[in-house]
C-alpha cells in the first residue's frame, strides 16, 4: 500500500511539475496580456468606487422583478453572494484542473487570456452605461436614510484609488446597469461551455446563472433591467471577442507550446507537411492515386483493373 501510494505521488509531483513549466513558457510570452487584463479590473473597481459618489438616492424605481419575486429581506441577501462564491471559486479551480488531472484540453494561461477579454469588454460597455445615467440604488445600503448611500468627499486621492477593500466593493451604489456579478457569471458558463467536458455539468452550470439572476434580482441589490441587459450583452461581447481571437489548440493532438496560436492556414500547411513519407521520399496521398475498381459496392485498393474486370465477368 505504502509503495502504491509513493509511486502514484511521484506520477502527480511529475505531471505537476512537467504542466508547471509549460504553462510557465506560456506565461512569459502572454503576460504582458495578462497583466493588462488585471490592470482592467482594478480600473473596473475604480469606476465602481467613483460613480458611489455621484449617487444619490431617491424612491425604488418601479421594477417587474420586484413585482413578481418576494423580497429576500435585509438577514437573506448573503444567499446571493453565497451562489456567486461558489460559480467563481468552482470555475478558478477547474482552470487550473490540467496541473493535475491528464485529460488536458487546454493551456490555463492561454484560457485566462480568453476570460480577461470577455470581461474587459463587458466591463468597458458597462462603465460607459453606468456613468452615463445614475439611477438610484434598490439595494438597503442604497436607499434613503443610509449612511452608506452617499459617500463624503475623500480627504485624500488614497482613500478613491484603494477602494476602502472589500467594504467599498461589496457596499457599492449608482454601477447598476448592468450587473457585474452577472458579467462573471456567464463568462464563465459560456467558458465552461465551449471548453468544459461534462454535458451534465454544463446544464447545471445554465441553472445556476438563471437562479443567480432570479437571487439578485429578490435580494433587491439589481433592478430587473440590469439582470436583462447583462443577459444579451455579455453573450454578445463573448460572441464577437471569440471570434476575433485565435482558437486554442486541442492539446490531445499534442500540440507543442511553441506552435500557440495556430490559425487555420497554419493548420492546413502543418497537416500538409506531417502526412506519412514513403521510401521514395513521396507522400502517401500523391502516391497513392492509382485507379480503384469497385466491386459489388467495395473498393479494391490493390486489385489489378484486369483482374477486377475478370472478376466482375465470373460474378
Amino acid at each position: 500500500m505504502t509503495f502504491y501510494v509513493a509511486r502514484e505521488g511521484s506520477k502527480l509531483w511529475r505531471r505537476v511539475s512537467g504542466e508547471t513549466k509549460v504553462e510557465l513558457q506560456l506565461l512569459a510570452e502572454k503576460w504582458k496580456l495578462l497583466l493588462a487584463g488585471i490592470v482592467c479590473q482594478y480600473i473596473h473597481g475604480l469606476a465602481a468606487r467613483g460613480v458611489h459618489y455621484l449617487h444619490r438616492p431617491g424612491p425604488i424605481l418601479q421594477d417587474v422583478g420586484f413585482f413578481l419575486l418576494p423580497e429576500l429581506g435585509k438577514d437573506r441577501a448573503y444567499i446571493s453572494e453565497t451562489v456567486f462564491s461558489f460559480v467563481f471559486f468552482s470555475f478558478v479551480l477547474w482552470t487550473f484542473h490540467p496541473f493535475i488531472y491528464q485529460s488536458k484540453r487546454f493551456y490555463t494561461v492561454l484560457l485566462w487570456r480568453r476570460i480577461l477579454a470577455f470581461l474587459v469588454g463587458s466591463q468597458v460597455l458597462r462603465i460607459i452605461t453606468f456613468y452615463s445615467t445614475q439611477l438610484p440604488g434598490p439595494n438597503y445600503h442604497c436607499r434613503e436614510g443610509s449612511k452608506l448611500a452617499r459617500l463624503p468627499r475623500p480627504d485624500n486621492i488614497l482613500e478613491v484609488l484603494l477602494l476602502n477593500f472589500p467594504r467599498g466593493v461589496i457596499y457599492g451604489c449608482g454601477d447598476l446597469i448592468f450587473s457585474s456579478h452577472m458579467i462573471f457569471t456567464l463568462v464563465f458558463v459560456l467558458t465552461y461551455q465551449k471548453y468544459g467536458s461534462r454535458r451534465f455539468i454544463k446544464q447545471v452550470a445554465w441553472l445556476i446563472a438563471i437562479i443567480q439572476s432570479l437571487l439578485i434580482i429578490a435580494s433587491r441589490k439589481h433592478y430587473t433591467v440590469d439582470v436583462v441587459v447583462a443577459w444579451y450583452t455579455v453573450n454578445l461581447v463573448v460572441f464577437f471577442v471569440d471570434k476575433k481571437l485565435p482558437e486554442m489548440p486541442d492539446r490531445g493532438t499534442g500540440t507543442s507550446p511553441s506552435l500557440l496560436p495556430v490559425s487555420a492556414k497554419d493548420k492546413d500547411s502543418k497537416s500538409k507537411e506531417e502526412q506519412p513519407l514513403l521510401l521514395n521520399g513521396n507522400s502517401l496521398e500523391s502516391s497513392d492515386r492509382r485507379p480503384r475498381t469497385q466491386v459489388n459496392g467495395k473498393h479494391l485498393d490493390d486489385t489489378n483493373p484486369v483482374n477486377g474486370d475478370a472478376a466482375m465477368n465470373s460474378t
